[in-house]
């Protein structure tokens, strides 16, 4: 039954013309009613496709082992070449369709070397990609062994899964240190924490640094971890890395507005401006005031953020404080206390505004980091812990249509930042 509905694939060359002219899809519509009118199922153990892949996959080994012996199975040519073929030994490998043996060939002198399957390989790149995809996503090791099991018929142990994510820290070391632009429009740093178990389960901070290229793209520069809770001395050794990299000019930084930064920031990059996320502002005002005052407080700080000066922003400032600094002074101070990092993007048209007044570029970035590390739940060391979050930061845009829309929403600032910038983001300047 399976052997006749799979035969079709391994026919020879047929010599009639309507046969030669079979298309693709009439070749699999046969294949497929014949394995129905037979009885085969298309899917699962024993199914049509296990059977086609190994046909596949046997048939790509045999033209294998006759480029490497120079002549095809039982041709007067091969004799006393001084290598033959010596049979095949069958393995079993895992598949997108589920576990397929395969008769691998051997020769002689041992010398053949099979690409397709190498040797001690289990495992075709299908099933390594799927790994790593569901990994990316958050699923443990436990969780993706299971999912493949169940899926795909294919027993895959959580060690073999611990070894394939771990191959993606050669490429994380590689994406780590590699070449910066010169120069970037903005630039937006942030931290979250995820939880290590470091003798005890406790928080560590991993930082991420996000920038906007020349031509409106997208750019994780690069992620960190922490030994404690988010630093400014640790923000300085990250940002002096990234001047080594290549980083020599950022027009402006976005931050949520921690204490220290600010001159780690004038300490690598003089000219860079700073501008606190007005919305991290706000969130850290209301922990001053009662609940029930949020929204009066929320529409009394609005005229703040929005004047078109920050003259006029200063004054709408002093009538919040007269209204409301006596029940609540810590709101105050806090405007006070950041006032330099919070106006800088007055300064500027609404283009530019409206990109640069938050760090909800990176938040989103950060959002989907956070969904993949609260499945893990906590992470035996840091090394697993940054395993994890650069996946999900590789799985970010997996169709590229996040990255032409970035494109297109920052198009209009970037011919602002040219006016604004007076031409430090022209080639001459790069």
């Amino acid at each position: 039954m399976s052997e006749t509905a799979a035969e079709t694939l391994s026919m020879n060359e047929p010599t009639s013309k309507p046969h030669r002219a079979m298309s693709d899809e009439q070749l699999i519509s046969m294949l497929v009613d014949r394995a129905r009118s037979e009885g085969l199922q298309l899917t699962g153990e024993g199914g049509l496709l296990q059977q086609l892949t190994k046909r596949v996959l046997e048939s790509a080994l045999e033209g294998e082992i006759t480029d490497h012996l120079g002549y095809d199975r039982h041709d007067p040519a091969g004799k006393n070449s001084g290598n033959s073929r010596n049979g095949t030994r069958t393995k079993t490998v895992v598949t997108d369709v589920g576990p397929v043996e395969v008769r691998v060939p051997r020769d002689v002198a041992g010398t053949f070397e099979p690409q397709l399957v190498r040797k001690r390989q289990r495992r075709l790149s299908g099933v390594d990609e799927m790994v790593l995809s569901l990994s990316a996503k958050g699923l443990t090791h436990g969780e993706i062994a299971a999912h493949l099991a169940e899926v795909y018929g294919a027993q895959v142990s959580k060690q073999t899964i611990s070894t394939i994510t771990d191959k993606v820290m050669d490429g994380m070391a590689e994406w780590q240190n590699r070449p910066l632009d010169r120069v970037y429009p903005v630039v937006f740093v942030d931290a979250i924490n995820v939880k290590i178990r470091d003798g005890h389960v406790a928080n560590r901070p991993i930082y991420l640094v996000m920038a906007v290229t020349v031509e409106g793209h997208r750019d994780i520069l690069g992620i960190w971890a922490g030994d404690g809770g988010e630093g400014a001395k640790h923000w300085l050794a990250v940002l002096t890395e990234l001047k080594n990299r290549g980083v020599d000019d950022v027009l402006m930084l976005v931050c949520d507005g921690l204490k220290g930064l600010p001159q780690a920031v004038e300490a690598v990059w003089p000219r860079t401006i700073v501008q606190t996320c007005v919305i991290h502002l706000l969130r850290n005002s209301f922990r001053y005031a009662a609940r029930q005052d949020w929204d009066k407080i929320a529409r009394a700080l609005k005229p703040v953020y929005t004047a078109p000066t920050e003259e006029a922003s200063l004054e709408r400032f002093y009538e919040f404080s007269e209204v409301w600094g006596r029940k609540y002074p810590a709101i105050v101070r806090l405007w006070e206390t950041s006032w330099s990092e919070f106006v800088p993007f007055l300064a500027f048209d609404v283009e530019i505004r409206k990109v640069i007044c938050s760090t909800n570029a990176i938040e989103s970035v950060n959002a989907r980091i956070r969904k993949a590390v609260r499945a893990r739940g906590h992470f035996p060391n840091e090394t697993a812990a940054l395993k994890c979050v650069f996946m999900a930061l590789m799985s970010l845009d997996p169709t590229g249509k996040g990255r032409k829309r970035w494109t297109m929403r920052w198009k209009a600032p970037l011919n602002a930042f040219q006016i604004a910038f007076e031409g430090r983001l022209t080639p001459a300047n790069l």
